[in-house]
């Protein structure tokens, strides 16, 4: 299976469990990968055979931006149905969502999710 990617989409969103993530808000990252076979698109070196990344973007971003969600899990699954929703030639796609400034009592880099689906509602 071929891979059309996007890693490291930054977004400032108000998502998170306590009042405090909500109402000041904070930076996510995502990584989304598409899963699909890119030689139709190879083949006629055509947009219109390909996955295109701006409008992965878009899909991604109308996700950040949406209504707040408490848990990345929310956010990741969204993520990944609007992917399989928008983009019919993708067969299944990984998101992964990260979050730099998770309240937690210690130091980390971020806390993150990262899940799997397939077209069908089967997972890895």
């Amino acid at each position: 299976m071929d891979r059309v990617f996007l890693s490291n989409m930054a977004f400032f969103a108000r998502h998170g469990v306590h009042d405090a993530e909500r109402s000041l808000g904070q930076r996510f990252f995502v990584d989304v990968d598409c899963l699909l076979d890119t030689r139709p698109a190879a083949a006629s070196d055509r947009l219109a055979d390909a996955v295109c990344y701006d409008a992965v973007h878009a899909a991604v971003a109308a996700v950040m931006d949406g209504p707040a969600v408490r848990l990345l899990e929310t956010l990741a699954s969204r993520i990944a149905a609007a992917v399989l929703d928008g983009f019919p030639t993708v067969d299944g796609v990984r998101v992964a969502v990260r979050k730099p400034a998770a309240p937690v009592a210690g130091v980390l880099d971020h806390a993150g999710v990262e899940i799997v689906r397939r077209r069908g509602g089967g997972t890895d």
